[in-house]
């Protein structure tokens, strides 16, 4: 699931051309998307619940005025970051604005770095909002679909996060792409003391070097170069909560470097301040690969390995549990389903044979694409009035019988042989068996 917020754009509203144009220069010079409307009704359509980015708007505009368009932006997402701009006679409304939830108002006229600062600050609140929101929703959903399965490495794997996730402290998960690393950090905050609290997810891979201190550390006010306004860093966003570094496997070395001490002293220094801020946070971090591997190969710090490593959890890539791969293709299936309108759907013999066929070496997000490649390529069947249609999961409880009967047949009834043509372990394939109603001594010739 890195489905954590990574695009995020700025809509600009101000009836005033030159005004308009050099705010949009500015801001795009500062690496900011930016969408500017001359009239708060057109920005107001393209404003949902679902808007990652914040909002920054004059008072003074005809028609549909800056108070109003800021009322109708709460009324579709009270936690939308909404900057007014504002003349010096029109400071009373805005503070009174703030009070009713406004993010920030900027005095005209305001100095470029002043806006930039105000902007990030509240694009990095926004995101900080709908990390959480996503956390929220996998909680009360279903977050533990990827790690669904009866194998006995997931059962185990279910196991360790739900005592590990008690104990409160960091951890180290490791896994290939697609294996479901992200949901795994969000099961240990959530299954831990600190659910409820914030979860802020940091895409180590994403972060370019020149912008990773600040992205992570923030400014102080009046750092040099930074600008007026202090900018909190992800890492203090965290604080009495958790932080997850996906990725740290990408981090650049002189970034480690900073934060083994947030690491061993749970401190943090901005840049640009005077002395280092206490943290209470967990420090959950992913890797791809070995870290263990990559400090051999002089690309990780040996120290940071160490202090970060202090229990870690392997995620199984999909290969290594193929019996569970039907149960993971319906949940997944019926969820595009669910999501993409579609009330009856059927799999071919071909999508089918291909779920045992296939190595997945995009492991569960492969399979996850797959299953909505086929409800969204399906041609739905003309259903007769009062016919009753099997489900998918009786559809692939079907094929999975049929393909432990078709084995059985190939090996003539011997157990041995049929677990090397399924490749999965034997007490999976006595529970499918029983599971299914097979005689396999019926097979022997």
């Amino acid at each position: 699931m890195s489905g954590f917020v990574t695009r995020q754009q700025v809509i600009f509203v101000d009836d005033d051309d030159a005004l308009r144009a050099a705010t949009v220069q500015s801001l795009e010079l500062a690496d900011i998307d930016v969408r500017a409307f001359a009239d708060a009704a057109t920005a107001l359509a393209e404003i949902a619940e679902d808007f990652t980015g914040a909002v920054v708007t004059d008072i003074r505009m005809p028609r549909l005025d800056g108070l109003e368009f800021f009322a109708r932006i709460r009324a579709v997402d009270s936690e939308i970051p909404v900057i007014l701009i504002t003349g010096h006679a029109d400071v009373p409304m805005a503070i009174g604005a703030l009070k009713s939830g406004a993010f920030d108002f900027l005095a005209k006229p305001f100095a470029t770095d002043h806006l930039i600062a105000a902007v990030r600050k509240a694009l990095d609140t926004r995101r900080l909002v709908l990390d959480n929101r996503m956390l929220r929703a996998a909680a009360e959903t279903s977050v533990d679909s990827p790690l669904t399965g009866d194998s006995p490495v997931m059962a185990q794997l279910r196991a360790t996060i739900q005592q590990v996730a008690r104990a409160d402290i960091d951890v180290l998960v490791e896994g290939e792409t697609g294996t479901g690393k992200e949901l795994a950090a969000l099961l240990l905050h959530r299954k831990g003391p600190r659910s409820g609290r914030p979860f802020v997810a940091v895409d180590c891979g994403a972060l370019p070097e020149q912008l990773a201190e600040v992205e992570l550390f923030g400014h102080d006010r009046g750092a040099p170069g930074y600008g007026p306004i202090a900018r909190e860093g992800r890492i203090e966003q965290a604080h009495r909560g958790t932080l997850f570094l996906d990725g740290i496997d990408t981090m650049p070395l002189t970034i480690q470097a900073k934060l083994l001490r947030v690491v061993e002293e749970r401190k943090v220094q901005p840049i640009g301040a005077s002395e280092a801020r206490a943290v209470d946070l967990r420090i959950i971090a992913s890797s791809r690969r070995d870290l263990q591997l990559s400090v051999q190969a002089g690309e990780f710090r040996e120290d940071l390995f160490y202090r970060l490593n202090v229990v870690r959890i392997r995620m199984p890539p999909l290969r290594d549990r193929k019996s569970d791969i039907p149960q993971l293709f319906a949940a997944f299936a019926e969820e595009a389903a669910s999501k993409l309108g579609v009330v009856d759907f059927s799999i071919g013999d071909a999508a089918l044979a291909h779920l045992i066929e296939h190595d997945w070496p995009g492991n569960v997000r492969e399979l996850r694409n797959f299953a909505y490649g086929e409800i969204l390529g399906v041609e739905l069947p003309a259903i007769d009035a009062g016919v009753t249609v099997p489900s998918l999961p009786e559809r692939v409880a079907q094929f999975e019988a049929q393909a432990i009967r078709d084995a059985l047949v190939a090996a003539n009834g011997d157990i041995a042989a049929t677990l090397a043509y399924l490749r999965i372990p034997r007490k999976t394939l006595y529970d499918k068996i029983a599971r299914h109603g097979i005689a396999p001594k019926t097979y022997r010739k």
